[in-house]
């Protein structure tokens, strides 16, 4: 299999048409020897100073944020603030923010289109998101309100300056929380221009800029219009991007400072005004927001999407973790010393048989209680904190490397498949007849076992999984998938097959041998090891 670069995850399989879209959440910076030098020596002298005037500036932000505040009632807040502390905060915050920006050196912010006015577009949505730079995009907009995590409120700073901004606070700790967030932004993006604008990040995290990632509905779900607000980084170098994997906080920050002097384009598209039928579904408005979006910046609109904590990537009918955690488990397993074949995985097929991580840690040998409790965070618990065996059997076929790609996803087939229900259609006898001997009689794979699979196997979203399956099945007029039908979509399928292929490797994946080894990416390249020790 041909070596290549891990940003680049398509094509798995020659196909005509257009090329796919390269890998937004790895951003890869290569610097030759002369720019080394360069960066050494600014970074030496020129960095230093520039962080530390910026960092006097940002504390110099925080008495202006309380005064605007400071004495006010939580109920005066639910209103927008008005008068002189209006005038005076607000002014002093614009002006210090754009000297913080100009002393970490974004020398020009050159602007294009024209904002409208916030009766014309309650809500504006900036995008690509690709560094925690974006703010920047703040102040042509004339300090819009913002959506922020509620934990920030704690940070120095940081937290004076939500306040100050009014801002719309989601806890991810409170499933209520989001419900208040969506009533809050419909509040005040249909007060009839009584609030400033909101602004949203629409993509919910950063990517390298080379695709626009699946757009969240919470900016559309008011149903107003909105403005695109587009953010380039037209510099020669770039050092600004801060992708789930690439250059960490400290480097991206210290390789900005380092510049001579760094440009960003804001442009202003024209506002979108949602149909009836986009205002009524805001993932449709969101999606042809995207679209709008990145045939203005020239790049690709994908369904990439963090999803937890895992960055998904989407091929042909498949969405998939960008990595697996079940490689993850092969490199705790592995550093253990423990050979995944040497375990007894005998399950039972077609029965879920719960197991605690006591027993677990007896199945397969292991005695250090920080290895145990990591190895099986890694599998889905119940509300009892018990995990299913059959997904510990399948992790540690899939790892052992001794099965073929049929035999592995037959396994799978075993221990997932359930009896069909009673559903005797004369037109599916025949071909039942063929499939016995392989799967049983009467044995089908439903939704639950088909996303356990793909979950285990490729990372793939339990939602996204039984959506596939449902989309799978309707081909027929039964609700599971016989072994056969299974396996066309695994192995046979051009495309799916060697995702699966290359995902699990079975011919080659490493052993306790070899601790260092790392696994292959969806291309074939091998995976280099994170470091994001900055």
């Amino acid at each position: 299999m041909s070596q290549g670069s891990p940003g680049d995850w398509a094509p798995l399989y020659p196909t005509p048409g257009p090329p796919a879209p390269p890998n937004p959440f790895v951003h890869e910076l290569h610097l030759s020897r002369l720019q080394r030098v360069k960066f050494c020596l600014l970074g030496a002298l020129l960095a230093p100073i520039r962080v530390l005037l910026a960092f006097i500036v940002l504390f110099l932000l925080w008495p202006f944020a309380w005064l605007q505040v400071a004495g006010l009632t939580e109920e005066q807040l639910q209103e927008p603030i008005t008068g002189w502390r209006k005038t005076v905060c607000h002014n002093g915050v614009l002006g210090l923010s754009r000297l913080l920006f100009f002393l970490l050196g974004f020398l020009r912010i050159r602007v294009r289109g024209q904002r409208a006015s916030r009766l014309q577009a309650p809500v504006l949505v900036a995008a690509p998101h690709s560094t925690f730079f974006d703010p920047i995009v703040l102040l042509p907009c004339d300090l819009p309100k913002v959506v922020s995590r509620a934990e920030n409120l704690s940070v120095p700073v940081i937290g004076a300056l939500l306040r100050f901004n009014q801002a719309i606070l989601v806890s991810r700790h409170d499933p209520a929380s989001r419900r208040r967030v969506v009533e809050e932004v419909r509040r005040r993006a249909t007060s009839g221009g009584k609030w400033p604008q909101v602004l949203f990040f629409p993509e919910g995290t950063c990517s390298n800029k080379k695709a626009l990632l699946k757009f969240k509905p919470g900016a559309f779900i008011a149903g107003v219009p909105v403005q695109p607000v587009l953010i380039r980084y037209p510099n020669s170098l770039d050092t600004t991007s801060w992708a789930w994997r690439g250059p960490g906080v400290l480097k991206v920050l210290w390789l900005t400072a380092s510049q001579p002097c760094s440009i960003v384009d804001v442009e202003f598209l024209p506002v979108y005004r949602p149909s009836p039928e986009e205002s009524r579904d805001p993932t449709l408005y969101a999606n042809n927001v995207q679209r709008v979006m990145a045939q203005a910046l020239g790049i690709p609109a994908t369904e990439c999407e963090f999803v937890g904590s895992l960055p998904v990537i989407v091929v042909g009918r498949l969405k998939v973790a960008l990595e697996p955690q079940l490689w993850e488990l092969g490199r705790v397993l592995r550093k253990a010393g423990l050979s995944p074949g040497c375990v007894d995985t005998e399950a039972e097929p077609g029965r879920s048989r719960m197991i605690s991580q006591e027993e677990f840690a007896r199945q397969l040998q292991l005695s250090d209680p920080q290895m145990v409790a990591g190895a099986f965070s890694y599998f889905q618990q119940d509300a009892r904190g018990l995990v299913d065996f059959r997904d510990v059997a399948l992790a540690l076929a899939a790892l052992d490397g001794g099965r073929s790609l049929e035999e592995l996803t037959r396994l799978a087939f075993e221990l997932f498949a359930e009896e069909k229900e009673k559903q005797a259609e004369e037109k599916e006898k025949q071909a039942e007849e063929k499939e016995k001997q392989a799967e049983g009689p009467g044995r089908l794979l439903y939704k639950d076992g088909f996303s356990t699979i793909l979950h285990l196997l490729l990372g793939s979203p339990h939602p996204a999984a039984r959506t596939l399956h449902a989309e799978l099945c309707q081909a027929g007029a039964r609700q599971g998938l016989s072994l056969c039908e299974f396996q066309d979509f695994s192995v046979h399928h051009p495309l799916h097959g060697k995702l699966f292929g290359t995902y699990l490797r079975p011919s080659q994946t490493p052993n306790a041998s070899s601790p260092d080894s790392v696994p292959a990416l969806a291309n074939g390249a091998v995976q280099a090891p994170k470091q994001k020790g900055d």
